[in-house]
């Protein structure tokens, strides 16, 4: 390469460096990404803190509205559990599990604590919970003699929308260590109006 020739390249060279016309359009398209990515995992945390809220919102929703009742029907339980559901609105890409329990706390030396009816709502289909007289665990505090208890549970697997697609398809790579993040709640409450609550159809 004559002396020339190099001194022209070095020129051009300096030229190309010096030259800022497609810079911005640089920067935009290295930025953008990351902010909407950095957008998308905003809003996807702020639902789902969300959306954990009313998780446990429909628990203490449901059992307080059994616990001012006198006594409950198969129909009332399942009415209530309608609205719980619904309290997750506009959320919808996967449905909540409830679960409305009485539980009495026998009159013995040795207390046993002992379902007297259940209902649960899962997948939009309603069912009995657990079996009467199954004995349950309770918190150590709520072990009176003779007390009776309503235990509302709520769970939700949580899907973000980057996991979220038609049912045809699956979700792959790392979104799929997101699919289903496990919200739930759970709560106990005595009855407002009466001693005891009973369902008499609820089996």
């Amino acid at each position: 390469m004559s002396k020339r020739a190099g001194a022209q390249f070095l020129e051009w060279a300096r030229r190309l460096f010096r030259d800022r016309s497609g810079v911005a359009a640089l920067e935009f398209a290295l930025i953008v990404p990351l902010l909407l990515c950095l957008y998308f995992v905003t809003m996807e945390v702020a639902q789902a803190i969300e959306t954990n809220k009313k998780v446990g919102r429909i628990a203490s929703m449901s059992g307080d509205l059994v616990a001012q009742l006198q006594e409950v029907s198969k129909s009332e339980l399942e009415g209530i559990m309608r609205i719980g559901e619904s309290t997750l609105q506009p959320y919808n890409r996967s449905r909540a599990s409830i679960t409305i329990t009485a539980i009495e706390v026998t009159d013995e030396a040795t207390p046993q604590t002992k379902v007297v009816w259940s209902r649960k709502l899962v997948d939009g289909t309603f069912s009995v919970g657990e079996a009467k007289d199954t004995v349950v665990t309770i918190p150590p505090a709520l072990r009176i003699k003779g007390s009776f208890l309503i235990r509302a549970e709520s769970s939700l697997a949580y899907a973000p929308v980057i996991t979220w697609a038609a049912s045809s398809k699956t979700t792959l790579g790392l979104a799929s260590a997101f699919d289903g993040i496990a919200m739930g709640e759970l709560y106990y409450l005595r009855p407002r109006m009466s001693m005891k609550i009973p369902c008499s159809d609820c089996y």
